[in-house]
């Protein structure tokens, strides 16, 4: 397992539910949370998925995810 963070577009607890169930549907992600108190919104991820994945999996909740180091 590795933890990933991401610059999102994920601004409330609107979004935050509506991102839930594609994030906890994927059995390689451990957990996850996003810093709504960050200007940039920062999600971080424990999983064995890769970047892209994660990434993919928030753009098909709608919203835009980019790694960050």
């Amino acid at each position: 397992m590795e933890t990933l963070k991401f610059k999102t577009n994920i601004k409330c607890g609107g979004c935050i539910a509506t991102v839930t169930p594609f994030l906890n549907a994927d059995t390689n992600i451990e957990n996850w949370q996003v810093d709504l108190e960050s200007a940039d919104r920062i999600l971080t991820v424990t999983t064995n998925e890769s970047a892209d994945e994660v990434t993919a999996l928030v753009k098909k909740a709608g919203y835009i995810a980019q790694e960050i180091s």
